[in-house]
């Protein structure tokens, strides 16, 4: 039922409108389930981000010390890796300075290559010469190994070592090479098991080489940024081999708190299990299904101390470090671990962990409650959905946008005031987008049905069809449709022919002149024949007969408009010969069927034209008028269409590009009875067409060279050549007299 029919029947108001606005919103926002899609994720985290600007820092629990390879220390130290020995006193001056716990976000995965006990056997025949005992007391002296060294260090330390998880399969996977965290891991319900955790899964892990890995227990430091980069989450626990394993922040928490093991909250016990949450001690940290918790940022970077290594290493730095968390890592850009997070694109990586650690010693990281969120959101969308409606439809556009700005103020602060600086993170953006929705929804509906449909009908429709047809449409407006629907229409294509060479022979004036007399000429034709000119493509037109308003005689009126803009063209002729222009030919086709009609446009363009199969080989037949020296080419369901009112010629069977089935085509030659000769031209040709079908090559061929010879024209010529070819190489067995082309 065409639009404005329908609103009719269903007496549609603006109010009306709005309410199925919101409950299309609900509708759609019930069918993402638990799981946003990423582009509403996107957009919601960027409205996080911004909260966390208009928040800005907030003071950290002071428990947590981020030991810094700088740039003082680098220069001071040299280029990282440093050798171990300096890294083991490192370890030991923090330790010495009374640290809680010592991690590292750094992994030790290969030896020392400065280690004086790799050169002894380069050494050993000269020491042999001067000490045969000194070589072998040297072999033997763990200070000349300084992996060894950072073992002794580390083994001493309350030490977390750090190692990162390799999750994709790179075929290096070394059986041997596995954490061992010092914890006990429970899942809750006990029946639920370690293999169904829906952790991230690791491939391998890239460990600490053994001589190092002594200290107390090891903890991974992967994180995992979201689409857009930023890190937002850390996995507390990874699962490898079907093992979960905790991360590097939370077993220095477990160390520093004096906690033998962990345990692992899920959802539900059947196939894979969302995680809930973990317990660790007297403290439950919520988590996502996928074991992540979301930070708590408490600020940009250096919100936490800062402490240089190459103080810590001239002993320099006790006091800092007396009581504390101390995270050994690096802000360096050099060392490439710098992280996107709310608040900045280059973040230590290191702080990261900080604030992984001060969230969970505080209680208060972020939580995302997706039920919350499904509450708040339909609530907002219903009633905030319906007041805007009410207001717009009462009221009118003023009331109604200052109405909807109260809506969206109210729900973006309430969010922040209410759930954000409560550690609760609630997306905003979809409802936001329903009430924004609601508003250009009703708004345009107020704006086309309150005196605009004639306005739009004359805008649209009054430079591409007849006024009378305009007039029609303006009295019944119910007769036009927008939206695409499937109606039988005849579609037209005409063309000049050569139209490059002959505007290369025109200036800029001469060519604007001609091309206005010539469209103006043949766009007039259509429309006196009840046609639309659909657009201009160039020296190309193309139009529609049955749209916008029902044309029962749609084809009858496109081919006489056809024969029409023949006549025409001879008539203007002579006048641009006069003006030293060249004559010019054209070629049209015609092609009825089914076809999609309605605003096939953009959101900001109207464009009411056809698509389909049928457009398509209207303007394949438009193009084939060059291979048969025609003018006007129409397809078989356009002849059918006609009832006989035009005397029309056979012209081919024939396959065009891009479709299977074959048609064929006829060109119409005048309106009514012909004279008796030109019946007779045609019927004898068509005889000719019947035996060449029939494979009578040589018959068909007398017939085609007779026409040529007493009435010549490029179609006989045409098929003078295929019956001649034919006759030296016959067609295959299974030829069905059709032709196909190759090209559009």
């Amino acid at each position: 039922m065409p639009i404005h029919s329908l609103a009719k029947h269903l007496k549609v108001t603006p109010f009306k409108i709005g309410c199925l606005v919101v409950l299309a919103a609900a509708l759609v926002y019930h069918s993402f389930g638990s799981r946003k899609p990423d582009l509403l994720a996107s957009l919601d985290n960027r409205v996080t981000d911004t909260m966390f600007q208009v928040r800005g820092p907030e003071a950290t629990t002071g428990q947590v010390v981020i030991v810094d390879l700088d740039e003082k220390s680098l220069k001071k130290v040299g280029q990282w890796p440093w050798p171990r020995n300096v890294v083991a006193r490192l370890v030991r001056n923090i330790q010495a300075a009374g640290a809680k716990v010592v991690g590292f976000d750094i992994v030790f995965a290969e030896e020392d290559r400065t280690s004086p006990k790799r050169y002894l056997d380069e050494i050993a025949p000269i020491l042999q010469t001067v000490s045969p005992d000194g070589l072998a007391r040297l072999r033997e002296d763990p200070a000349l190994d300084h992996d060894q060294l950072l073992g002794q260090a580390v083994a001493a330390a309350p030490a977390v070592l750090g190692y990162t998880f390799q999750t994709e399969n790179d075929g290096l996977k070394d059986p041997s090479a596995v954490p061992f965290p010092s914890c006990t891991i429970q899942v809750d319900p006990p029946t639920a098991g370690y293999a169904g955790l829906a952790l991230f899964r690791a491939y391998r892990a890239i460990t600490n080489i053994p001589a190092v890995a002594q200290a107390p227990t090891e903890g991974f430091f992967n994180v995992f940024p979201d689409p857009s980069g930023t890190v937002r989450a850390v996995p507390l626990f990874m699962s490898m081999d079907s093992i979960p394993y905790p991360s590097l922040a939370l077993e220095m928490l477990r160390l520093g708190l004096g906690e033998k093991g962990y345990t692992i909250h899920v959802a539900r016990e059947a196939g894979q299990h969302g995680l809930l949450g973990v317990t660790l001690g007297n403290r439950f940290i919520r988590t996502d299904d996928l074991g992540q918790m979301t930070v708590n940022f408490r600020g940009p970077a250096r919100t936490f101390p800062y402490v240089s290594a190459a103080d810590v290493l001239a002993g320099k730095a006790g006091a800092d470090l007396k009581g504390k968390y101390v995270l050994i890592g690096t802000s360096a850009a050099g060392l490439l671990d710098l992280r996107a997070t709310p608040y900045s694109n280059v973040f230590p990586g290191v702080e990261v962990h900080a604030n992984v650690i001060d969230n969970i010693l505080a209680g208060d990281p972020f939580v995302h409650d997706i039920f919350t969120e499904i509450g708040i959101t339909y609530t907002l969308i219903v009633v905030g959905g319906i007041l805007l409606s009410a207001l717009l439809a009462f009221t009118g556009p003023v009331a109604g946008a200052l109405g909807g700005i109260l809506v969206i103020e109210a729900a973006i602060i309430g969010n922040y005031q209410f759930f954000f600086l409560n550690h609760e993170l609630v997306g905003v953006v979809y409802p936001l987008a329903t009430v924004l929705a609601v508003f250009l929804t009703v708004t345009l509906f107020n704006y086309f049905f309150e005196g605009r449909e004639k306005k739009f009908i004359h805008g649209a429709f009054g430079r591409y069809v007849s006024p009378q047809v305009v007039a029609e449409l303006v009295k019944s407006p119910e007769k036009l449709t927008l939206k695409g629907e499937q109606r039988e229409l005849t579609i037209f294509f005409s063309d000049i022919r050569g139209f490059t060479t002959i505007s290369e022979r025109m200036d800029s004036e001469q060519l604007g002149k001609f091309m206005n007399e010539y469209l103006t000429a043949m766009s007039n034709i259509v429309m006196a024949e009840q046609g639309m000119v659909d657009k201009f493509i160039g020296d190309a037109v193309m139009a529609i007969w049955g749209a916008p308003l029902p044309n029962e005689a749609h084809a009858v009126c496109a081919v006489r408009a056809a024969l029409r803009m023949l006549a025409r063209l001879r008539e203007l002729q002579p006048g641009w010969q006069a003006r030293g222009l060249p004559p010019i030919e054209i070629g049209i086709g015609l092609n009825t069927g089914v076809v999609s009609v309605g605003n096939f446009g953009s959101e900001g363009r109207f464009d009411y034209t056809v698509i389909g199969d049928n457009v398509n080989l209207a303007s394949r037949l438009e193009g084939s008028n060059k291979l048969y020296g025609t003018n006007v080419i129409i397809s078989e369901l356009t002849l059918a269409a006609l009832d006989g009112r035009f005397f029309c010629r056979f012209v081919d069977k024939v396959r065009v590009k891009g479709k299977n089935e074959p048609v064929s085509i006829y060109e119409p030659l005048l309106e009514g009875s012909p004279p008796i000769e030109l019946r007779a031209e045609v019927g004898r040709f068509e005889e000719a067409v019947r035996l060449y079908q029939a494979r009578d090559f040589e018959g068909a061929g007398a017939i085609f060279g007779e026409l040529q010879q007493t009435r010549p024209h490029r179609l006989y010529a045409l098929y003078l050549q295929r019956a001649e070819t034919f006759c030296r190489l016959p067609p295959p067995a299974d030829w069905d007299g059709c032709f196909t082309f190759t090209t559009k």
